[in-house]
Parts: structure tokens; sequence; C-alpha cells
């Protein structure tokens, strides 16, 4: 194996570092939903191993948290094998970034549209961080629900989602209209509001009090 330079030295250290600091993080956001730093500290520290990464693409190695999505399922639940691999979405914060994400889009879009290409426009809404989940309904029936997991094994939580008002136990279309099956992807989330009332009700309590919206909705 040949020598590394010291520049090379100095960014396979700091790659193992960012790697080992960013499972750390992780299991305590999807696993414990506990976490210790916000969310943008979190990005970043993934934005920077995956630039070094980049760099030295040799120094990555497979097992790298930028190789992966999500965390590995809870054994509190029964596992769910997603039929289709459910992803994550990636970030974008600048207008470099934007712009690049543009240029790949279009490209995508071009090339799938070939034999007959249209024009194209796009929607932008705020994302609201939540729990990804997948819901599974079959001849109109909710049977599933299901987290993103590690984007191959979720964790069940169809009786918890049961609970949701906003999902459906049944679809309202008509014998034509339903599918055999269908599968909704989404975000299940906790309001701003909603989520200081809970707080508030834990302090009275004297229980610990939830770090954010996201990790109580998943809690």
């Amino acid at each position: 194996m040949p020598d590394l330079s010291s520049h090379e030295e100095t960014a396979s250290a700091r790659i193992h570092e960012l790697q080992e600091e960013i499972a750390y993080h992780s299991r305590l956001y999807h696993q414990e939903d506990n976490p210790e730093i916000a969310d943008a500290e979190y990005d970043a520290l993934v934005r920077e191993l995956a630039m070094l990464e980049a760099e030295f693409p040799d120094l990555a190695g497979a097992y790298s948290p930028t190789q992966s999505v999500g965390a590995a399922p809870s054994p509190t639940f029964a596992e769910v094998r997603h039929r289709v691999r459910m992803m994550s979405l990636d970030n974008a914060v600048t207008i470099d970034e934007i712009e690049a994400w543009r240029e790949r889009a279009e490209r995508i879009v071009q090339r799938a549209q070939a034999a007959s290409p249209m024009a194209f426009s796009y929607i932008c809404e705020p994302k609201i961080d939540g729990l990804a989940v997948s819901l599974r309904y079959e001849q109109g029936e909710l049977v599933q629900a299901a987290t993103r997991g590690d984007g191959l094994v979720g964790e069940d939580v169809t009786a918890n989602v049961r609970t949701i008002s906003d999902v459906p136990h049944r679809l309202g279309l008509g014998a034509q209209e339903m599918p055999e099956v269908l599968e909704v992807r989404g975000e299940v989330y906790l309001p701003i509001g909603a989520f200081h009332e809970l707080n508030r009700r834990q302090a009275e309590a004297g229980l610990r009090l939830f770090a954010n919206p996201r990790n109580s909705a998943a809690g």
C-alpha cells in the first residue's frame, strides 16, 4: 500500500473523525430520538465529509455515513422490508447547489423525453421535517405503515399511524379508480404549537422535555 502524503494523512484523520461523529449523532437522532446538535450542524458535518470523500474517494470506505440512509430499525418494532427502496431527500443550501441540481434534473428529463420532448416547470415548497413513513393500501384499505429505517428495512408502525386523524383508513375512491396496491410516502410531523403544548405538559408532570418537533413526533 503506498504511503499517504501529509495532506492525505490530514484528510484521512478528519474523514475518520467525521464518520465517527456523524454515526454518533445519527444514532441519537434516528434511534434514540434525543439529538444533541441542531439539524444545520449535522448537515454541515455531512457536507464536509462528502466533500473530503469526493476529493479522496479511496479514503471513503463502504460503511461511511454518506453511503447510508437513515438508521437500522429499532428492535422494539417488527421489521418491514420495503418493496422499493425508500430514499432520503438531499440538501441544497446555496444558489450554486440549486443550479447544479436544476442542471442534473433537466438532463435526466431530457433523456427520458428524447422521443417526444416537452416543456417542464418547477414547484418549490417548504420541507416539513418529520418522520418518513410509507403507507401501503390494498384494495383501498390501509394494511401497513412503515418507517424508512435504513432504506431497505423499516419498522412496522401501523398501529401508531392508525391513530393519526389525517391518515385515512380507507381511500375514498370508486371501484373503477381503486388501485389494487398503492403506496404513499410522506412525513409524520408535529406542528410547532402542539410541540410546545406537549413540552408544557411534560414539564408539569416532571418528565423529560422533547428536543424538537421531529423527534417528539418520531418518539
